[in-house]
């Protein structure tokens, strides 16, 4: 295939590669798009649920926790698909800069990419903060806590509200990520858009900015994005099964 061809070639030229991720990258590990139809989004009300909802209403809280602990469920049991292997390895060659993600599922990491060289701009499932102390705990632990009847767990150390460490809607995206993750896109001269809609700002900016700093930009998405236009190369193909080809085809070209 002529585009897996170039894709690799641009790989093998680059030495800044940002890899950006969105929900299309994970659902070839069995992890939903959870705004399409049969998501969490048709059982509960993402306006309702927004963070300032969170923050002055019980009954809000108690929505939101039965939410993510659905979510939690399906998210825990995933494993990193081709995909996500492919964004390691690519680490591995020396070529990964770092992954800019809008998902919250920790795959990358999973995978081997170091959690420094992962920006997580929507936040993560991994982990869940108190707002009152900050605490941090792992999520694994929280969940035991609703399973033994907290439906709305507390921070152990000064009982203050718990929360995912996910951005909720209404609530202030993470101010380092978002920054960083600006500043990596307009310093790099690869970037791959994969699996994301790119529509969600501030995180959809970020293929223009590489592109409009003198990046190659290369978009991987099942259907067309908004940002088509501004690509190099545009493939419409499962991502995961795509990118795996294309880093095992640099590799065999760096090797050669």
């Amino acid at each position: 295939m002529e585009q897996i061809e170039a894709v690799a070639d641009m790989i093998v030229e680059s030495k800044k590669i940002v890899v950006f991720t969105g929900a299309g990258f994970s659902t070839e590990s069995g992890v939903p798009d959870f705004r399409s139809p049969g998501g969490v989004w048709d059982t509960f009300d993402p306006n309702e649920l927004n963070y300032q909802n969170f923050l002055s209403s019980e009954e809000i809280r108690g929505k939101y926790w039965r939410m993510h602990k659905m979510m939690w469920e399906t998210i825990r049991e995933a494993k990193p698909n081709a995909g996500h292997y492919a964004v390691t390895e690519l680490h591995n060659m020396g070529k990964l800069d770092c992954v800019v993600t809008q998902n919250t599922d920790g795959l990358h990491q999973k995978a081997g990419v170091p959690d420094d060289k992962v920006l997580e701009l929507h936040g993560t499932m991994q982990w869940v903060d108190c707002l009152e102390c900050g605490q941090r705990y792992p999520r694994g632990d929280v969940h035991d806590k609703m399973l033994a009847g907290e439906s709305v767990p507390r921070c152990d150390s000064c009982s203050g509200l718990l929360k995912p460490a996910t951005v909720a809607f209404g609530q202030m995206m993470p101010q380092r990520e978002t920054r960083e993750s600006e500043v990596r896109s307009s310093s790099c001269d690869l970037f791959l858009a994969a699996g994301s809609s790119l529509v969600v700002y501030p995180a959809a900016q970020m293929p223009v900015i590489a592109k409009r700093s003198g990046a190659r930009l290369v978009i991987f998405n099942l259907t067309p994005t908004p940002h088509d236009h501004h690509a190099d190369i545009v493939i419409n193909e499962k991502t995961g099964e795509t990118l795996s080809r294309i880093v095992a085809r640099a590799k065999e070209k760096l090797q050669a």
